[in-house]
Parts: C-alpha cells; sequence; structure tokens
C-alpha cells in the first residue's frame, strides 16, 4: 500500500507541474472604454487580443469594457494582480479611480501597450501624455502608406524589412512627441496626405521608470487588425512589454529626412 500511495504522490507532482508549466506566466487588462470617439473595430480588437494571448501561451487577457470594470480593476491594489495594461482605441478622459497611481502602477516595472487612440486619451492630463511620449493632434484622409522600420530587430518590427506597406488606414499626426524620450520604430519620412517631407511617428517603445511603454498608432480598420502582419507587429510589442522579449528602449538619433 505504501508503494501505491508514494505512485499517487508522484502522479500528483507530475501533473501539478504539466500545469504548472502550462498555465500563463502573465496577465493583462485589455481597456476598451471611451469617452470620445468610440471605434466600430473594438470588439474585433478585444477578440484578437484574446487570441493572441491563447496563441502565444505567456499571457491571458483580462477586460474593462465599462466605467464600472474599470472602477473594479484599476484601483491601485487591483493593479497587482496584472502585468500589463493594453489602451485599446481608448478615447477622452477614461475614469481611472487614481491616474497618478496608474502611473506608478507603470513606473515600478509593469507594461503598458497603447494602441491607436490611446494617443487620444486624457488631453488634459499631461504626465500620461509623457508616459505614452506623444499626443494626437489630427488626421486625414485613409491613405496607403509605406513605413521605414527604424529598428529591424526589435519584437513588434522584426520581420518587417526595411519598409512595410500598410494598406488603407487612418494614420495619426502628433504633438508634444518626445522624440528624445522614445525609441521610435516605424516612421512616415512623408505627410501622409499631402506628402510634405518630415518626420511622421507611428509606432516606438520607450523606458518609464522600471517600466516598460509600446504604442502603435496603427490599428483603425477591421482588416488591418485581421492581417498576420499586425498581429505580429501587437505581439512583438505586448511581450516586450511584459518582458517576455528583448529590445532596446534607449532613445536613438532620428533618422535624416529629405527635403
Amino acid at each position: 500500500m505504501v508503494w501505491k500511495r508514494g505512485i499517487g504522490l508522484i502522479v500528483l507532482m507530475m501533473m501539478w507541474a504539466t500545469l504548472a508549466q502550462a498555465a500563463p506566466s502573465k496577465r493583462v487588462l485589455v481597456v476598451t472604454v471611451t469617452k470620445g470617439f468610440r471605434h466600430d473595430v473594438i470588439p474585433t480588437a478585444e477578440r484578437i487580443l484574446g487570441e493572441i494571448g491563447v496563441r502565444d501561451g505567456d499571457f491571458q487577457v483580462d477586460y474593462a469594457r465599462t466605467d464600472e470594470e474599470v472602477a473594479v480593476k484599476m484601483t491601485a491594489v487591483a493593479l497587482r494582480a496584472y502585468d500589463a495594461v493594453i489602451f485599446a482605441e481608448t478615447t477622452g478622459d477614461l475614469p481611472l479611480p487614481d491616474r497618478q497611481a496608474f502611473l506608478d502602477w507603470i513606473r515600478e516595472g509593469h507594461g503598458f501597450i497603447g494602441i491607436h487612440s490611446a494617443a487620444d486619451t486624457f488631453h488634459g492630463f499631461t504626465p500620461y501624455l509623457q508616459m505614452l511620449g506623444g499626443e494626437f493632434k489630427q488626421h486625414g484622409d485613409q491613405v496607403r502608406v509605406q513605413c521605414h522600420v527604424a529598428d529591424q530587430k526589435f519584437p513588434a518590427t522584426a520581420g518587417m524589412g526595411i519598409l512595410r506597406e500598410v494598406p488603407l488606414e487612418e494614420i495619426y499626426q502628433f504633438q508634444n512627441f518626445e522624440a528624445s524620450q522614445v525609441h521610435l520604430l516605424l516612421y512616415l519620412d512623408k505627410h501622409p496626405n499631402d506628402g510634405t517631407p518630415g518626420l511622421y511617428p507611428i509606432a516606438w517603445n520607450r523606458s518609464y521608470g522600471k517600466g516598460r511603454v509600446f504604442y502603435t498608432a496603427l490599428g483603425h480598420r477591421e482588416d488591418i487588425w485581421s492581417a498576420a502582419w499586425y498581429q505580429n507587429h501587437l505581439q512583438g510589442g505586448i511581450r516586450w512589454a511584459l518582458g517576455l522579449a528583448k529590445g532596446d528602449a534607449k532613445p536613438r538619433p532620428l533618422p535624416v529626412i529629405a527635403k
């Protein structure tokens, strides 16, 4: 009987070890609350971010879709349960229980991922915009563009080559872009609509205290979210923000733009 109990214990320990290995190591909170324009693509964004988490296997996704869920899941105490927060298509002044506590949480060593209109969020809260690295100013008609890849080794841009053609998309222009504080990943060398030469950032990452911040302006359209290259772009950025993938975050010299 003793040897049977011993075998049973060994089997249980092996099962626990297997479950522990299979369980995602990180938890990510996806916030899709809006207080301004609301993108039709939000349900797709929620679904795909969840699928990326399942496909990656290293993180699981939770959601804050309402004011009430934000109030419960984003207190200073509740945030301890998460390793990163994604603002997916958020707009306006979100009803965070404590804005500064949220920024302090990121600075302490957690991840923040901003997608598209995350830059159209908290326009009146300068510390958030400084954390993000830029603020939405305007956009023109949707266009097809070719993004220059500033860092071909970073997880969110690896495999894109020198240029990444982006089909029809809404391209943001920014104000208060902290060029000297971010690590540029994707950019245009001319205005997306009128062709005026200049630096137009599309995606970047940065350190924020001990935290990791990744932002991409892409993601307005359903077909963009459904594209494999865009999902790889997001997956790489999320994994980096979670500390699961290596990538440079040091500010780099900005590209020289021909006039």
